[in-house]
């Protein structure tokens, strides 16, 4: 058996796996950590981790969440505390409790039950942990252990703050609430690093022992809070200058004092070296809440390409997909597809795809069937979502991904060589007519078939509305003049801060027309130029801002204001 071989669960004393969720970013997690995640029965979370881990969890995993005070589904057996369970219909009730989540993993891994215990960072440094491994031996509950980042050095490596180089040198962790004078006296003698875990409103105490043990004032000190998320925040200061830094920032006083922070202390945390290193939040759109108005299927590579350059993005569908009111248009053309009607059949959307594999799929056909004819995709989305289906397309357009860069490409009909006339086009209801003109033109017989129809979908919820029109967001992506339509009838208006970025000229006069303020257009009509677009847009923003010696800020922190007039065009 390999190390990362999860054992069988014994019938009696099922297993639990101590997890290590990382200081924050989902994609800190490991792959061991996920391969026990998606084989648990019972979830055990801490409350600031539950949403990182819980998505890599199976279907109908109870989970339990250790945040105090909270309501829940009983284990049965279940000693003490109030925490949270949520089984998979989500149903809730009260249980008992104590921060004894030591008892509630036993009595959860009974049954022969896997039970997964995640911690933030790496259990090896969480204060409970080791109790909680101590007790399952002494009951006779086989455990392993799954390291995971902790945030002591996460956090750091985030924030551009190396904690050793090439020179090398000591590196000292200290938990400020559990450190003692003598703890402190050890790292204020120490010309290493020192990493402190502490709160916000904490940080100055520490520095403050730092110093009454020996450590000069003038030592550089970065304080990093939410590290290694999209809200992170990282100051440069010096132990004695920090809390003028943070009362100046207005960060202190705040209610939200007692938030856990990562400090480093020495040379290697100086502000000069951190500007060079700093590669998290010198992201092009680092923090900016980006609204995606698409279809859920179409949303999910560009809000992976949006997070990638730093952005947080809001998925909204503004658009719904459903099946054509007469369908027998459809199911003729899907037979001629078998039968040897078609030389070519045309995909311009991944619906349109979706909508012929449901079809096949409905028929008990395979992409076998697509044997002998000819297949085109409008764009590379398009093209993998065919890929995926087992069809590679014969032609894709080598320029512009659109109706228009398909007919450049697409071959006259010439009767020597093309046995049949005919194209297969399935589409959308409100597709426009430029493809089918174009084929005709070239001599092709065209089946233009309602393959689904497109309609305005709910209304996002209210949260969602306001934030669009009070300037919530920082900037909203259109990829079409539909989206531009809808996004305004079920939400309304897009606030004046918020910056527009249309996917074409077609879709930024629709824009306008709606009286908005185009700022960004890809210079291709492709989703993924329009996040390269904006991205280049916010980088010059930043550079334009530090060129000016102005504090980076991000387009929603602009003082909210009346909307401006814009005129159309």
């Amino acid at each position: 058996m390999s190390p990362t071989t999860l054992p069988a669960a014994g019938p009696e004393h099922g297993h639990v796996t101590f997890l290590g969720a990382g200081p924050g970013d989902p994609g800190l997690l490991t792959l061991r950590a996920v391969e026990a995640l998606a084989s648990a029965d019972v979830l055990v979370a801490e409350h600031e981790v539950l949403d990182v881990v819980r998505v890599h969890a199976r279907p109908g995993v109870a989970v339990v969440n250790t945040e105090p005070g909270s309501v829940s589904d009983p284990i049965p057996g279940s000693g003490a505390p109030q925490l949270t369970v949520v089984d998979g219909s989500s149903a809730t009730a009260g249980v008992p409790a104590v921060r004894d989540a030591a008892h509630l993993v036993m009595e959860a891994a009974r049954g022969g039950r896997r039970v997964v215990r995640a911690v933030s960072g790496d259990p090896g440094l969480d204060a409970y942990a080791a109790e909680e491994m101590l007790a399952c031996a002494r009951a006779g509950v086989p455990f392993e252990v799954v390291p995971g980042v902790a945030a002591a050095v996460g956090v750091p490596a985030y924030a551009g703050v190396p904690l050793r180089d090439a020179e090398g040198a000591d590196v000292r962790f200290v938990d400020a609430r559990t450190a003692s004078d003598r703890c402190w006296t050890e790292v204020g003698v120490s010309d290493g690093t020192v990493v402190v875990s502490t709160t916000l409103d904490s940080v100055a105490a520490a520095a403050g022992e730092l110093v009454a043990a020996g450590r000069k004032p003038d030592t550089p000190m970065t304080v990093t809070v939410a590290g290694t998320t999209t809200r992170q925040r990282t100051w440069t200061a010096t132990l004695g200058t920090i809390a003028q830094t943070l009362k100046q920032a207005k960060v202190l006083p705040s209610p939200e004092g007692g938030r856990p922070v990562i400090a480093v202390v020495g040379e290697r945390s100086a502000a000069a070296q951190r500007d060079q290193l700093s590669w998290f939040e010198n992201k092009p759109l680092f923090g900016w809440r980006v609204l995606v108005p698409r279809t859920k299927e179409q949303a999910a590579s560009l809000s992976d390409q949006l997070r990638s350059y730093g952005a947080v993005p809001h998925e909204v569908p503004t658009i719904a997909v459903e099946p054509p009111r007469t369908p027998q248009q459809m199911e003729r053309a899907v037979k001629g597809l078998v039968t040897g009607r078609y030389e070519w059949i045309a995909f311009t959307s991944v619906n349109a795809v979706k909508a012929v594999r449901e079809k096949f799929e409905e028929y008990g056909l395979d992409a076998r069937a697509f044997a002998g004819i000819k297949v085109a995709a409008v764009g590379e989305q398009t093209a993998k979502a065919l890929i995926a289906f087992g069809v590679k397309p014969d032609l894709v357009p080598s320029g512009e991904q659109s109706a228009a860069g398909l007919l450049e490409d697409w071959p006259p009909y010439d009767p020597v060589f093309d046995p049949i006339d005919r194209v297969f086009l399935p589409r959308a209801d409100i597709a426009t007519e430029t493809l089918v003109a174009g084929l005709i033109e070239l001599g092709w017989e065209v089946d233009d078939v309602t393959a689904y129809r497109t309609v305005r979908a709910s209304p996002p919820p209210a949260e969602t509305r306001e934030a669009i029109k009070g300037g919530g967001f920082d900037a909203v992506l259109f990829t079409s003049s539909s989206t531009v339509r809808n996004l305004v009838g079920i939400a309304g208006k897009p606030h004046n801060v918020t910056v527009i970025a249309c996917i074409g000229p077609a879709t930024a006069k629709t824009a306008e027309e709606h009286g908005l303020r185009v700022d960004v257009m890809a210079p291709e009509p492709s989703v993924h130029k329009l996040a390269e677009a904006l991205a280049d847009f916010g980088l010059k923003r930043r550079a334009a801002a530090v060129e000016a010696g102005d504090p980076v800020t991000r387009p929603s922190e602009r003082r909210p204001g009346a909307r401006r007039r814009r005129t159309t065009t």
